[in-house]
């Protein structure tokens, strides 16, 4: 596992809960995010925005509208509302790069979102974020031809 594109999904994770929580376009908290990496003196706490964190944000609010219904028809016992903020977005964002970007390791996806699932959120979290995704590992053929 490469460490940048760790740190891609972390942030991509970050900007997807932040627009979540704001209930705005991921793509506008995406810009907002980049012009702060740019300011002329950014402080230290500024992340530095990269190629994959944009890729994975750009490519998830493509296909955000499918992802949403797979996670409400795979997730039994749990409507996208009731989820924790950091579970439907460690999802979302792990759905899009597990069934969308073919040059990424399916078991390398599964691990990141449930190392991001460790992390930010509850400590029954990475077990179902694990088990939903692979889930959805095992339906990709059939969720890419709808």
């Amino acid at each position: 596992m490469s460490a940048a594109r760790s740190k891609a999904r972390t942030r991509a994770f970050q900007i997807l809960f932040e627009a979540d929580h704001r209930d705005v376009d991921p793509q506008r908290v995406l810009a907002d995010w980049v012009a702060r990496a740019r300011e002329p003196k950014p402080d230290e706490g500024t992340p530095q925005i990269g190629e994959y964190t944009m890729q994975l944000i750009e490519g998830y609010v493509q296909h955000a509208r499918r992802i949403d219904e797979l996670i409400s028809t795979y997730s039994v016992g749990w409507t996208l509302d009731r989820m924790p903020i950091a579970d439907r977005n460690v999802l979302r964002l792990g759905a899009y790069e597990l069934i969308w970007e073919d040059g990424v390791p399916d078991a390398v996806v599964l691990d990141e979102a449930v190392e991001i699932a460790k992390e930010f959120s509850t400590d029954d979290s990475p077990a179902f974020v694990n088990g939903l995704l692979a889930r959805f590992m095992e339906l990709k053929p059939t969720i890419r031809r709808d």
